[in-house]
């Protein structure tokens, strides 16, 4: 799915195809959405970059701060979820054995995000940030929805 055959982008679009909004510039989100591009069992993962175009659009849908790159969104259909909660959400896209950590989201959402925000707090000082991006495969490419914008 590529923007120039989805129009505008709308929470319709998460509706069979889940869509994880990352942090572009941060090493360790990236390597985030690498592992998460070779352990999607399904390959229905859709991916956007928080400062692209369709990343701010989807965040000003979902009421979120277009200007607060701190957090991975997890849009599935009409609900999005944040920090720690769509991190373990992602888990269950994946082949086994991590939809086990899913089991998670047991605990309450004050404990899961306190690690959640201190990596976050601290990624760019322990992994750096990225000049330049991998550059993937026409397969994985089209699996981002800001693939038409460079």
């Amino acid at each position: 799915m590529s923007n120039s055959s989805a129009g505008k982008i709308t929470a319709k679009t998460a509706a069979n195809e889940p869509i994880v909004l990352f942090d572009g510039v941060c090493k360790f989100c990236d390597g985030a959405i690498q592992f998460l591009l070779d352990h999607d069992r399904t390959g229905r993962l859709r991916f956007a970059s928080l400062q692209s175009r369709p990343g701010q659009e989807l965040l000003r849908q979902f009421g979120l701060p277009t200007d607060q790159l701190d957090s991975m969104v997890l849009i599935e259909g009409n609900r999005c979820w944040t920090r720690s909660t769509a991190a373990l959400r992602l888990t269950r896209y994946l082949k086994l054995p991590w939809p086990v950590l899913s089991l998670l989201l047991l605990l309450p959402e004050f404990l899961r995000d306190a690690g959640y925000e201190w990596i976050a707090a601290n990624r760019y000082r322990w992994f750096g940030k990225l000049n330049a991006c991998r550059v993937p495969t026409p397969e994985v490419r089209q699996r981002f929805l800001d693939a038409d914008e460079d």
